[in-house]
């Protein structure tokens, strides 16, 4: 099982991953 911190640090990555591609997209 994932610790809280570690699900809490792949949030936080994957809202910046999904952040960031579409303003490098455009």
């Amino acid at each position: 099982m994932p610790t809280i911190s570690q699900l809490v640090r792949k949030g936080r990555k994957d809202i910046v991953d999904k952040s960031k591609s579409p303003a490098l997209d455009n």
